[in-house]
């Protein structure tokens, strides 16, 4: 137990960061992701059923913050079973945001973007030997239930 401690207190110096036990009066960092622009995509969280252009139910996605508030998860569930998940962040060295998807199918896109008026767009460009084609996502809050 002495030596794992040994080890903790060592990279947090290593690091540069004063190492502190716990119940200490030290006060804690503030969180890095606290601007208005790391909120923009909070209209998304929560859990969805997805129902497509002909009404019908076509899976169900759970979004929630993750990484200390620094990102957005989608957990993206078909009707078929089959699965995905994005990493949605803002990158402030870029001000934009970026969406990277991993299906179970193998599709990977990388998209980036953010706020147009109340819509949160992300787009990417796929070179092909016959020229390019582009994905595009527009995510808009959903009106509220009558």
């Amino acid at each position: 137990m002495l030596s794992a401690l040994g080890l903790v207190l060592a990279v947090a110096a290593a690091d540069g960061a004063s190492p502190s036990l716990a119940g200490s009066s030290a006060p804690s960092p503030t969180p890095a992701c606290q601007g208005p622009e790391f909120r923009q995509f909070d209209f998304w969280l929560g859990n969805w059923k997805v129902i497509g252009t002909k009404g019908k139910e076509v899976g169900t996605s759970e979004i929630s913050r993750v990484s200390e508030g620094c990102a957005v998860r989608e957990q993206w569930r078909a009707a078929d079973g089959k699965g995905g998940t994005s990493l949605n962040y803002y990158d402030s060295s870029d001000r934009e945001w970026h969406q990277d998807w991993v299906g179970g199918d193998g599709t990977i896109l990388h998209l980036h973007g953010g706020r147009q008026g109340e819509a949160m767009i992300l787009v990417n460009r796929i070179p092909t030997r016959k020229g390019s084609y582009s994905n595009r996502i527009t995510y808009t809050r959903r009106p509220a239930a009558r």
